[in-house]
């Protein structure tokens, strides 16, 4: 058996691509006894009459992963709505523009409102309210007004004292209680509830009520007496008050600085006695026996740091309110003429 060489082969292949009729006359061929030149010549001729087209070689199928080929065929998300937009700046510049208008339109409209008036008096009495103290300097010089404060505990006889020094040497005696319960019934008092439920607990008032009361009382006794008596030097003794440090503070920083601080030093039994029987005839809420005690607590606790505070600085005068109110009242006379002088 002969065999087709190699170079004879490669013809005849690619001649048997070309028409597929010659595969079979190419496997004889390349087993043929015959020579293997004149074979070959004629198929590469027999194949050249043809004129086959060549057909195109296919290309095998490929096998792939399902998963794999479906994150190659998935396309990518379209982007949102707005995502690569640009951002827009008219709107902020309108809502500036407006906010700047209303503004302008605000500052115009208040130039052209009118001005508040001022209050119609210092005492408040027209309008129904007490105005708050708010000056920065005292009201009264202490060369042209004298202020002695009164103290002691309910029932130490601060009142009967203050009566004989009014009628001998000229005060003016304002109880900060008795001011207090006057505006406690005053019609259209604002502070009137206040000032009750104070009372009758036996707690002290707010500061700023009974510190403008006093300065109020104060005005009006010496715009009274400017007509009569001009140049006249005013003396005041303050009965029950300051209650409390701050209202010593804030009545010497707004009103006036005292001259000095008179103190009726009784007990607690003799003082609760006193108010016991006074409360059968004074018809006063606090004259009963468990307001009493309460108002002992609270002149323990909060008006005998002022007695000390004062007396440090050598500015009280102390007075034994046990004996007679007869007896007493010389005992006052005779402390405040060595502090004052005879016609203190």
């Amino acid at each position: 058996m002969a065999f087709v060489s190699r170079q004879a082969w490669r013809p005849l292949q690619l001649a048997a691509r070309g028409a597929p009729q010659l595969q079979p006359v190419a496997q004889r061929a390349f087993f043929s006894s015959t020579s293997s030149t004149l074979r070959t010549s004629r198929i590469v001729q027999r194949a050249a009459n043809l004129r086959a087209p060549l057909l195109p070689i296919k290309t095998p199928r490929r096998f792939f992963n399902s998963s794999s080929s479906k994150r190659q065929q998935q396309t990518p998300p379209p982007p949102k709505k707005g995502q690569n937009e640009p951002v827009k700046f008219w709107p902020f510049l309108i809502v500036i523009a407006l906010g700047s208008g209303g503004y302008v339109l605000l500052i115009n409209r208040r130039k052209d409102m009118p001005a508040t008036p001022p209050p119609q008096s210092s005492s408040g009495e027209s309008s129904g309210q007490l105005p708050a103290p708010h000056k920065s300097t005292p009201a009264f010089s202490p060369d042209d007004v004298t202020v002695i404060f009164v103290l002691g505990g309910p029932g130490a006889g601060k009142g009967t004292q203050c009566s004989r020094l009014v009628r001998e040497y000229g005060f003016t005696h304002l109880s900060a209680g008795d001011l207090l319960r006057a505006e406690q019934d005053r019609p259209g008092s604002q502070f009137g509830n206040l000032i009750k439920d104070c009372i009758k607990n036996g707690e002290i008032v707010p500061m700023e009520v009974t510190v403008q009361l006093l300065e109020n009382a104060m005005t009006e006794t010496i715009r009274k007496s400017q007509g009569k008596q001009p140049g006249k030097k005013h003396k005041f003794l303050i009965d029950g008050f300051p209650r409390k440090m701050d209202q010593a503070l804030k009545f010497e920083e707004v009103v006036c600085p005292a001259k000095l601080v008179l103190f009726y030093d009784c007990p607690e039994a003799v003082m609760e006695r006193r108010l016991l029987e006074r409360g059968k005839t004074s018809g006063r809420a606090d004259d009963n026996a468990e307001s009493i005690r309460k108002r002992f607590r609270t002149f323990q606790e909060t008006s005998m740091p002022v007695v000390s505070y004062y007396e440090k600085q050598g500015r009280v005068v102390k007075i034994d309110a046990t004996p007679k109110p007869d007896d007493v009242y010389k005992e006052t006379q005779k402390r405040l003429t060595q502090v004052l002088g005879d016609n203190f």
